[in-house]
């Protein structure tokens, strides 16, 4: 999994839910499913108009991703008014006086450089009140002057690079870029006073990643070749870097040299540091590790059915904070005695909902909160401990009233081989729950990905509207360790197509949905996973729903690996196709379009560039050759994520008109 800097992404924010599992016998196949008609002593129920309107689940977002400045004066955060974006800088001190710069859509990411200085990429030109119009790049503001400095003027390479280290002071940031296409990333410190460029390590003959330590050192690099990783090390600047290891990426889990791991963080001034391993039970946990000698230390904590997905370090590295893992819901476990307390005093002044440290000044005395839950897109407070206060400024969107909303519970089955399948299931507030409609919502990914039980905007939407949601986490999603990731390998449109099937079998046996009345909805994976449910077992299903669904397989993997790329980082063909004489076409929809017997809507962005649109119009193409027809929605300016608000408006009115005519949920 590649490490992405701390301050650039917000952690995954989850609802707590009571934990119900069942676990359901293996199912026999369903009979042949009623007529898409709607039954005749079935009428619309006058009194289901009260729905939350389509324009509030599209309302565009207030506030995003705030981050508190080191002296914990200020907090930037992108705001959204109307459909314009802001970098939004507001002072704490100042009666909350705020600041706006006006950013693109594609405001890449953001963050604090010391106190007065903010870095910030962006992906395309835009302008800036009263200043001129600022093309792609690195960008830095100076907060008392107002002035802007384009730092990849120095060297252009930059616009695209990673950063590695920021100084706490602000005086310098550490960034990794390529020089050019062919060339591997070399690693520059990029001076924040007098804008100088220096190089400070050279591209080495390939290797992919860098890493530094606490202090901006950089310490190792990653090459990935094939089925393994070479991992080269130095105890310090100016010496050569040296191979310390090889790890495979299949085979025994023995050692350093044939075990996975990732998220690799170095101490400062130090051979010893951490890593997420999966050496001795196949699933990831979280070990001290010296890097010199290439032994394993202690292991510092695990979880005995999910991996730790990430760690945390105090701001010079010299100390554990924390472990995150996800089981039912995403969670973070502190080590630290005074976050321990900070965290239970939290969950208790905002009951029932997730509570998350965000940002913190570099004293701790003011931090940013985030909370949420199932039935609530997400509330931002000011937290000062010593004070014992908590202040909101903000929510993701306060045009949803949370009452409103559906909660949404983990649950569990069993797949019709015996493996255990966790999933989410979200029961609409208005019916009871018995013999309701029901649509399947299969993740994207599939492999590196699961569902949690956050708010999910398109859940919700159908909620309200009348219909249970099953989200089921397949074989092969993430987080339930090296067992079941490979349970899915070679699974696509198979294995992976059964589990979603038998949840529908599950549901039906507890008497909770009409099997007479389900639909399959997803977007991305899930998308293929729609076409192809109603292509492979049109018998369970009476229509479908896909966005940006894959349709051709073999053009997919041509197209891009990155769709399908995996934490175990293995060969995708082979992930994909499982069994060496297994044809792809054998489960793309496009070769099997002839086959389609119920009805179907296929959504598609013009600007997709990890599902393109020669997917959707390959399927147009061969549907067209069998005399097949089904609904098409092709937006032109939008993309692999509906993000812009006339288009997400616009595809919720044609999937509820849809739903209404082929599945009326009353």
């Amino acid at each position: 999994m590649k490490y992405l800097p701390p301050l650039v992404l917000l952690p995954l924010c989850i609802c707590s839910a009571a934990f119900a599992q069942v676990t359901a016998p293996a199912s026999e196949p369903a009979p042949a499913a009623a007529s898409a008609a709607v039954p005749p002593d079935q009428k619309p129920d006058e009194a289901a108009e009260d729905f939350i309107p389509i324009k509030a689940f599209t309302a565009p977002g207030h506030i995003f991703q705030p981050m508190i400045s080191p002296d914990g004066k200020r907090i930037i955060y992108h705001e959204k008014i109307g459909d314009k974006n802001y970098l939004a800088i507001m002072s704490i001190d100042e009666g909350k006086e705020k600041k706006r710069l006006g950013v693109p859509l594609r405001l890449n990411w953001y963050r604090w450089a010391g106190s007065d200085r903010i870095i910030f990429s962006v992906g395309n030109s835009f302008a800036l009140l009263g200043i001129p119009v600022l093309v792609p790049g690195l960008y830095s503001y100076e907060l008392a002057t107002g002035e802007y400095e384009k730092l990849s003027d120095r060297n252009e390479v930059l616009a695209g690079g990673t950063v590695l280290h920021v100084d706490p002071h602000g005086r310098y940031l550490i960034m990794a870029a390529r020089e050019s296409v062919r060339d591997y990333p070399s690693v520059f410190r990029v001076h924040l006073t007098d804008k100088q460029v220096v190089k400070i390590v050279d591209e080495q003959d390939r290797i992919n990643e860098w890493v530094a330590d606490g202090d901006g050192v950089i310490r190792m690099g990653l090459s990935y070749r094939g089925r393994s990783m070479r991992v080269y090390y130095r105890r310090g600047d100016g010496e050569e870097f040296d191979e310390i290891g090889r790890v495979k990426f299949r085979g025994k889990e023995e050692d350093i040299e044939n075990s996975i791991y990732d998220i690799t963080k170095i101490i400062a001034g130090s051979d010893e540091g951490y890593l997420l391993s999966n050496r001795d039970t196949g699933r990831f946990a979280l070990y001290r590790f010296n890097f010199a000698t290439r032994e394993f230390g202690e292991k510092i904590f695990d979880h005995p059915d999910n991996d730790v997905s990430d760690y945390q370090l105090n701001a010079d590295g010299s100390e554990l904070l924390s472990v995150s893992f996800t089981d039912t819901r995403d969670r973070k476990l502190w080590f630290d005695e005074k976050f321990k307390k900070y965290q239970a005093a939290l969950e208790k002044a905002v009951p029932g909902q997730e509570v998350w440290i965000a940002s913190r000044s570099e004293n701790d005395e003011r931090m940013v909160i985030f909370t949420t839950s199932s039935t609530d897109p997400g509330s931002y407070y000011l937290f000062e401990p010593a004070a014992k206060k908590l202040d909101r400024f903000g929510g993701i969107n306060d045009s949803i009233d949370p009452a409103r909303l559906s909660p949404t519970q983990p649950v569990s089955y069993a797949a019709r081989d015996g493996l255990k399948i966790h999933a989410y299931l979200t029961l609409p507030r208005k019916s009871p729950a018995q013999m309701l409609p029901l649509i399947i919502f299969p993740h994207g990914g599939p492999f590196g990905v699961r569902d949690t039980p956050d708010y999910n905007r398109d859940v919700q939407f159908l909620a309200d509207r009348g219909y249970a949601v099953l989200q089921p986490n397949y074989r092969g999603s993430s987080s339930y360790g090296e067992e079941f990731h490979l349970a899915g390998e070679g699974e696509i449109g198979r294995k992976m197509q059964d589990d979603l099937d038998d949840g529908m079998d599950w549901l039906v046996e507890q008497g909770i949905v009409d099997r007479a009345r389900v639909c399959i909805y997803g977007a991305s994976y899930g998308g293929y996973a729609a076409i192809w449910g109603l292509i492979r077992n049109p018998e369970r299903y009476r229509c479908g729903i896909s966005y940006a669904g894959v349709t051709d397989w073999k053009k997919q993997l041509r197209f891009s690996s990155k769709f399908l790329r995996s934490r175990y980082r293995k060969e995708l063909r082979n992930v994909i196709r499982g069994d060496d004489g297994f044809d792809l076409d054998d489960v793309s929809p496009a070769e099997n379009i002839a086959k389609l017997q119920r009805p179907l809507l296929v959504g598609q962005g013009k600007q997709d560039r990890i599902v393109p649109e020669s997917q959707f119009e390959l399927l147009l193409k061969r549907a067209k050759k069998a005399n097949i027809t089904f609904d098409t929605k092709l937006y032109p300016n939008d993309g692999h994520d509906l993000v812009i608000r006339n288009n997400q408006q616009d595809w919720y009115k044609t999937v509820k008109s849809f739903l209404q005519k082929h599945n009326p949920a009353f």
